[in-house]
């Protein structure tokens, strides 16, 4: 089942990027930035993110010691360093690149480098299982695959914003802060939701991941629209008649 489990892994990685990129219709971007950075994504969550969680913080060693310390280890430690791992992979490659020349384009970067990054947290679940369960596998694809993708999403507005925009020298963090607020509080629910005692019950983390998500990609999509707006409103300006 690890080539079955590595092919499921992949599929709603793309339909997310292949969707994410077609809202950025004002002026969208090279396929090759888009996989490029979903690429870096990828090699971030491997390189930096589990290596720094798994063995520089050792996060499965003491997270699960009571509720306050979870929470708050998901918050400050799992959700900062994922979330900063796909600043990274965006901030370092194509941030100051001329093709990223609107705001949305923050928006479709950081997707590209969450789906990236839930990518390869997937691989790692499925290899360290020696493959994964049709049924229970796939949920927990889709619940990583589509927190990822929203939270990045949201961090990338922030990023498209200070690109474009004079913001306090605070934006850029918050929009980190955030980002991995969400990202902890998530995973600490849905930890919560789908054990019970010793009862394992997918269904509902995957209820609670699409309950989250209708609310977290409704933003995402608003974020998107109000970006393309004032791209137009920008280009609209520049091209009136002086």
């Amino acid at each position: 089942l690890i080539g079955i489990g590595l092919i499921m892994a992949v599929v709603p990685a793309v339909i997310w990027l292949v969707f994410f990129y077609q809202q950025d219709y004002a002026e969208p971007e090279p396929k090759r930035y888009i996989i490029a950075v979903f690429l870096l994504g990828i090699l971030v969550a491997n390189a930096v993110a589990v290596p720094v969680l798994e063995r520089l913080f050792r996060v499965q060693d003491w997270l699960y010691m009571n509720t306050t310390v979870q929470i708050i280890g998901s918050i400050l430690v799992i959700g900062v360093v994922q979330e900063f791992c796909k600043y990274l992979a965006v901030r370092y490659s194509v941030y100051r690149a001329p093709e990223f020349d609107e705001r949305t384009d923050g928006i479709i970067y950081a997707t590209a480098a969450g789906l990236g990054f839930a990518t390869m947290l997937n691989f790692n679940y499925i290899l360290s299982n020696g493959g994964v369960d049709l049924g229970v596998g796939a949920i927990r694809i889709v619940e990583t695959t589509l927190a990822h993708a929203s939270f990045a999403g949201i961090m990338g507005y922030f990023l498209g914003q200070a690109r474009f925009e004079r913001t306090p020298v605070y934006y850029l963090p918050l929009g980190l802060l955030l980002a991995a607020t969400l990202n902890g509080l998530f995973f600490f629910a849905l930890d919560r939701v789908t054990t019970n005692g010793l009862v394992y019950t997918p269904v509902n983390g995957l209820l609670l991941a699409a309950a989250v998500a209708v609310v977290t990609l409704g933003v995402v999509f608003f974020l998107i629209r109000r970006a393309n707006r004032e791209t137009q409103a920008l280009l609209s300006a520049n091209s009136a008649p002086a």
